[in-house]
């Protein structure tokens, strides 16, 4: 008989439903899971959120304060989807009362909150996943195979990129995103923290960097009241935008291979252009999150005018089969987060470290955190 794991999600904007809906899906595609996540508790202080999660989706409590979670004996493990500059105060408090934590990225502001969160984890031997959801993608997982093994031989060069329009409204609300007490840098930790995961699950640890930011909205009007999303508030009182809006990056990989990660927010024209191209000595294979289930691949002998191809995702990678027969059905950003989801229940009723963790956190705030250092000092800055 499956047990139950009492679950419960702190912040319900659409972080919070994205990661409930991933907890009630979860049966449907890994019925082999050795728990069943049961929606316990949701916490959201903005009026009328939680009572909302109760009547769309079943939790059994709903609260304003998350503190009360950490008092549930009922609920075992917590999605930490509220704003950056929370992640820590809530993700150690609910540890050290022993539970398990999904934790959505960057887990925090800066380099010193996931480390914090780290050592409160190991301390209260719990388990804790982060919300790097597009390493996730079977064709991903398919890319890192085909570069393992050397399918397009020694790695030379790659490009990572994660463009979006999300901001590019110069009505765009003046919310927490924008200030660097709570949002920490901005861009960096939104859409950069995502694409340095990708080139470290696919090319090993990143050894230098030199990089670049800017601020092309250096101005956004104050919101009237609670805002989700990305809410503009055309007419407020205009207030300073403090982090970064772009940030252009090289990047020295300690295998010798060489990067450029490309991360903005304000990109006109562009809607979540996330992905990567990786050239090796004999051979390239590119990924388009807009097409998620394709890679674009050579390899072979040729070398010059050698032909790309298309090669469709398929039951043989990453978790396919829990969502498509076939290869080319197409999968979704929330299939992702599901995944994520399985990864989480897996590492706690296996007592295993599953999918990205906070030791893949701290790495990445530390390159994000170079990259701030890169930009202010005007040169290469080296990671340990």
């Amino acid at each position: 008989m499956t047990a139950e794991l009492g679950v419960a999600v702190v912040g319900f904007g659409w972080m919070g439903r994205v990661h409930t809906q991933a907890y009630l899906r979860l049966p449907h595609h890994f019925p082999g899971l050795r728990a069943r996540p049961a929606l316990v508790a949701v916490a959201d202080d903005v009026p009328g959120r939680a009572a909302d999660a109760v009547a769309r989706y079943g939790f059994a409590v709903a609260v304003g304060d998350w503190r009360e979670i950490a008092e549930n004996e009922r609920v075992r493990a917590v999605s930490v989807t509220a704003p950056n500059f929370l992640h820590r105060e809530i993700g150690v408090a609910l540890a050290q009362a022993g539970k398990h934590l999904w934790v959505e990225k960057p887990a925090g502001l800066s380099a010193a909150d996931p480390r914090a969160l780290d050592a409160a984890v190991r301390k209260a031997g719990v388990r804790a996943v982060v919300g790097f959801n597009y390493r996730n993608a079977p064709a991903v997982q398919a890319a890192r195979e085909l570069i393992t093994a050397g399918e397009i031989g020694a790695v030379t060069h790659a490009r990572f990129r994660m463009l979006s329009d999300y901001a590019a409204h110069p009505d765009g609300a003046l919310t927490w995103r924008y200030e660097r007490a709570r949002g920490g840098s901005g861009v960096l930790g939104d859409l950069a923290s995502h694409g340095v995961d990708l080139a470290r699950y696919l090319l090993g640890e990143i050894a230098a960097v030199t990089a670049d930011t800017a601020v092309f909205i250096p101005a956004r009007p104050r919101p009237a009241g609670a805002t989700a999303g990305h809410t503009r508030a055309a007419g407020g009182a205009p207030g300073a935008v403090e982090n970064e809006d772009f940030v252009s990056c090289l990047l020295r990989f300690a295998s010798g291979a060489r990067g450029v990660l490309e991360a903005c927010r304000v990109s006109v024209g562009e809607q979540n252009n996330y992905g990567f191209e990786v050239h090796g000595t004999r051979g390239a294979v590119m990924w388009d999150f807009r097409r998620m289930g394709e890679l674009t691949v050579s390899t072979g002998s040729a070398y010059q005018d050698q032909p790309l191809r298309t090669v469709f995702a398929g039951p043989g990678d990453g978790e396919y089969a829990a969502f498509q027969p076939g290869a080319a059905n197409a999968m979704s950003y929330d299939d992702l987060k599901v995944i994520e989801a399985y990864s989480f229940l897996r590492a706690v009723t296996e007592d295993a470290p599953c999918g990205a963790t906070l030791d893949d956190a701290v790495r990445s705030a530390e390159i994000l955190e170079a990259m701030t250092a890169s930009a202010e000092q005007g040169k290469w800055v080296h990671l340990r």
